[in-house]
């Protein structure tokens, strides 16, 4: 069986009430809620943060003994160097993943400090992001 983590970043715990033109209706844990159902044979587990070293710490803590992570860093995707050297510093692949089209939103998100070291990024496709990015490591 899979084991593999998804971890948020900050503001996404918010999900289902900020801003649902962008982000939609659905509270992360509904969301994670029938992806667990759908795919019974991987071992999912989630994991928020709204601060770097706490999503830091998670990424060095699963890095070595997971299959996959799937990192949504939010907004630290762009300004995290931390973030960054960490998904570089470990052994499990990372699936950088993003609700929005980073790229058709303010210019400032263009960057990433995951991309470079991730095994793939995913982006734009909703709270869908997420299962395409469950479904590279399957």
């Amino acid at each position: 069986m899979k084991k593999i983590i998804i971890i948020n970043g900050p503001n996404l715990n918010l999900l289902g009430k900020r801003e649902p033109n962008i982000y939609g209706s659905l509270t992360f844990t509904e969301f994670f809620d029938t992806v667990k159902e759908k795919y019974p044979n991987v071992n999912l587990e989630y994991y928020q943060s709204n601060i770097e070293g706490e999503i830091i710490d998670k990424i060095q803590e699963c890095g070595f003994n997971y299959d996959g992570i799937i990192l949504n860093a939010a907004a630290y995707t762009h300004t995290s160097v931390g973030i960054g050297d960490a998904v570089k510093a470990i052994e499990t692949p990372v699936v950088e993943v993003h609700i929005s089209n980073t790229f058709s939103r303010e210019e400032f998100r263009h960057q990433s400090f995951i991309a470079p070291n991730a095994k793939g990024v995913v982006l734009g496709f909703g709270l869908q992001s997420y299962e395409l990015a469950i479904q590279s490591f399957l």
